[in-house]
């Protein structure tokens, strides 16, 4: 009798086993349970899901403008933006400066397809941000902003905006990862095949197209962590996407509403790379072949801070206070995080020698 009911507990045991293992296999096969919760933990417990992120996009979409750049009433280019803040009865919409740096007047268009013109606050060609201004009435939503600095690389991103035909691919949304942060990349701030500025931005996988510049760049929680700006073309490059920290954009937003312009300081030189032999030819000299790096001097303005400290034509700037210069777009990078009043020691080769001498920074005229 004793051995009937071991063997009966037995068989009980082993049905109560294989109908939890039916019951833990339905619940993770047909109503994915278990992966659902994995997905949330190694996103920290934010928007993004199997589904993907539309919470997120959601959040941020209707702050997205589509802004039109007109000269003699015809529309000239088309970039992307938006609004970011909100004071009394004006709502304010961040973009790029290079979208509206040539236009005569700007218009933006929201996406309940309400298009109205809109007034330009400030702009600056160095930090490539613009402000317009329009009536806060006119508005559906205001983005909320988001940190750069505390996003890591791996992490979800997406943007939005109007790349190519804006009449057609409005509010775009693409989505890539966080791919670099901090990274230096020498631009044109005249749309010439010569670079002369360096800009620090993070970097991104997500597709960047004509027409982007200016839009958000957001995390998985709909907030803006950057502005779109610019990506790497060449037939050798795929996913390479930049955009503006919004910690820089929003220090730099602020100068631009409260003060109208931002004011740099002034070193008092025209400089040239080392590998520009034709143009050092026509300034009549040349340089040791020893010198690969720095940035030459081809002429000083009479009376400026360069030509009180005695450099002269020729000299090679290779060091900028704490910074290393490596060209000329890093030379006026590196001035630019000095103010004006500041003292910086700067090294420089003339001939064969190292030399160095310190430079009272004054205030730029062209400011």
């Amino acid at each position: 009798m004793k051995k009937d009911k071991i063997t009966i507990y037995i068989l009980v045991g082993l049905l109560l086993v294989l109908f939890g293992a039916g019951i833990m296999y339905y619940l993770v096969t047909e109503k994915a349970l278990f992966s659902q919760t994995v997905v949330n933990k190694l996103e920290k417990e934010v928007t993004i899901t199997e589904n993907g992120i539309a919470d997120a996009v959601e959040k941020l979409y209707d702050s997205v403008v589509v802004v039109g750049s007109y000269k003699e009433g015809t529309l000239q280019a088309t970039g992307t933006g938006f609004v970011y803040k909100t004071s009394g009865n004006d709502a304010y919409i961040l973009t790029n400066n290079h979208v509206v740096s040539s236009a005569q007047n700007v218009k933006v268009k929201f996406t309940n397809n309400n298009t109205y013109d809109v007034e330009i606050v400030g702009k600056d060609e160095y930090t490539d941000i613009a402000i317009l201004k329009t009536d806060k009435k006119n508005i559906i939503a205001v983005a909320e902003l988001g940190s750069s600095t505390t996003a890591r690389l791996g992490d979800t991103v997406f943007t939005i905006g109007a790349p190519l035909d804006s009449e057609s691919y409005s509010w775009t949304v693409t989505r890539g990862i966080l791919s670099g942060k901090d990274r230096l990349v020498e631009v044109s701030t005249t749309n010439s095949s010569i670079n002369d500025w360096v800009m620090k931005v993070i970097q991104t996988d997500a597709a960047i197209n004509s027409g982007n510049s200016g839009g958000p760049i957001a995390n998985s929680n709909g907030e803006v962590i950057g502005i779109t700006n610019m990506k790497l073309v060449s037939s050798g490059v795929e996913g390479m996407g930049f955009a503006i920290p919004i910690e820089d954009a929003i220090i730099y937003a602020d100068l631009l509403l409260n003060n109208k312009k931002i004011e740099r300081p002034l070193l008092g030189v025209g400089t040239l790379n080392v590998n520009d032999v034709l143009l050092m030819r026509q300034y009549g000299f040349s340089l040791d072949s020893s010198i690969t790096e720095g940035a030459v001097v081809g002429q000083v303005q009479k009376g400026s801070p360069a030509d009180v400290a005695g450099l002269t034509q020729g000299d090679v700037i290779t060091k900028f206070g704490e910074y290393k210069i490596t060209n000329t777009s890093y030379l006026k990078y590196y001035l630019y995080k000095y103010k004006i009043n500041d003292t910086v020691k700067v090294t420089f080769i003339r001939g064969k020698k190292e030399m160095t001498c310190n430079v009272k920074l004054t205030q730029s005229n062209n400011n």
